[in-house]
């Protein structure tokens, strides 16, 4: 049927997804065993909610369903591309995927941590930070003592790794 027959009210919109975390293509996605149950019980959230819809207006329903549908595809991509990494299985005295390092600058007695993680996996506020980052980047295979140069404010600041640790 030509679409000058169809009525304006019943075109739907293509619902606009915001893309999940940025992984370059053809880049292997590396999650923790606690980020891919993260991703499982995120995928689950939605088959509920579009499971459970309400909306007394069915064309909102079934856009509101589009949206959670398309939503799902991008997390089951992520999921079907994930490669879990398993912490008792890596290096444990080096700084690998999974790791949680803890550091400290010079003389400073202000220890912090963080841990090397998935880009969905990521959380500066929880200290994850994605093994993309430039700090991560510059941590692998470093190991307790070696020391590291960040640029802060226009300033290099050296910092010393004081323990490296993997959660099982």
């Amino acid at each position: 049927m030509s679409r000058g027959f169809v009525k304006e009210d019943d075109q739907e919109e293509t619902p606009m997804v915001p893309p999940r975390a940025f992984l370059p293509e053809g880049m292997a996605n590396f999650v923790t065993p606690k980020g891919m149950n993260q991703l499982l019980a995120e995928k689950q959230i939605l088959i509920d909610e579009r499971n459970n819809l309400t909306n007394t207006n069915e064309n909102e329903k079934r856009i509101a369903s589009n949206f959670i549908t398309a939503k799902l595809q991008l997390l089951e991509n992520r999921i079907s591309e994930a490669k879990v990494v398993k912490p008792d299985e890596q290096p444990q005295n080096e700084v690998r995927f999974g790791a949680t390092i803890a550091f400290k600058t010079g003389s400073s007695e202000n220890i912090q941590t963080f841990q090397i993680v998935g880009v969905d996996e990521a959380d500066i506020p929880k200290g994850k930070v994605s093994f993309l980052s430039p700090i991560a980047k510059v941590l692998l295979n470093k190991k307790v003592g070696d020391n590291f140069i960040l640029k802060q404010g226009g300033k290099d600041n050296v910092f010393e790794i004081i323990g490296i640790s993997y959660e099982i």
